[in-house]
């Protein structure tokens, strides 16, 4: 019996078998966990609903992280089915990929840092809105979301992505010190790059892998098999004394200050 078995978890980002979100739901899943998942848009519902059927699941709801009519009709349809909820997974985040590149000050429009902030940042606290009422009464519920090295350190081309993942971070102190008397958790996970489809929009982004593995401690890429674990144990009753905290899991790749080649004289 895992750790999560008698945990309803819901689990909106998936885009294929190399998110982040999958590596989430396949370690909640062998941890014993139920899972219902979410789906954008038309064109991504086929996509979600295999990897549901590969995980056991046969509740796959749209939801839009841009319409708040659209958030709140899927934790309604999932209130049809699920008489409560024990876990959030937001793992959701998009920018107009021309403004993921070059200067952020010649490159950033109005609209594109509109768009970043909307669905990156506060689709989170929409969710969380809708999704607090099923919670109620849960043991340990939580919330988690995805950020980034971004949100705290200048990274080439992430821009206006890093401002957004900055505002979603104090998001998470903020929401875990209003939900905290409800028993109700926030937590966040900052991962190392992967080379998930979102990613792969960054410009130069396989030169930033090259620089991690590089860099890091551990001297390699973390995996969503990695990223799914923290967050499995994170969601979990294991974890029950944890809020407002921002895990990192990258390899210790944000705690270092400066590489020395390994010939340098000392």
């Amino acid at each position: 019996m895992g750790f999560m078995t008698g945990k309803r978890v819901f689990i909106a980002g998936i885009a294929s078998n190399r998110s982040i979100a999958y590596g989430i739901a396949k370690a909640m899943h062998r941890e014993g966990a139920e899972l219902a998942f979410s789906y954008p848009n038309e064109r991504m519902k086929s996509r979600v609903e295999k990897v549901a059927t590969e995980l056991g699941s046969d509740i796959v709801l749209e939801l839009d992280a841009g319409s708040d009519d659209s958030i709140k009709q899927c934790f309604a349809d999932l209130g049809k089915t699920w008489d409560g909820l024990d876990v959030m997974i937001h793992s959701i985040g998009f920018a107009p990929k021309e403004e993921l590149e070059g200067s952020i000050v010649d490159n950033t429009t109005r609209e594109g840092s509109s768009i970043a902030h909307d669905i990156s940042t506060y689709s989170f606290l929409a969710m969380a809105k809708y999704a607090k009422p099923l919670m109620k009464g849960r043991e340990n519920p939580s919330m988690l979301t995805l950020s980034y090295l971004g949100a705290v350190a200048s990274i080439p081309n992430y821009n206006v992505m890093g401002m957004a993942k900055a505002s979603l971070e104090a998001g998470v102190r903020f929401m875990a010190a209003d939900l905290g008397p409800e028993g109700i958790r926030v937590n966040c996970i900052s991962a190392g790059p992967i080379r998930t489809l979102a990613a792969m929009g960054i410009k130069g982004f396989r030169g930033m892998l090259d620089v991690f593995a590089g860099t890091a401690p551990l001297r390699r890429n973390v995996t969503i098999e990695e990223v799914g674990n923290a967050a499995a144990f994170l969601c979990s009753d294991l974890a029950s004394g944890i809020t407002a905290e921002i895990m990192y899991v990258d390899g210790g790749f944000n705690t270092v200050g400066m590489m020395l080649d390994s010939g340098s004289d000392s």
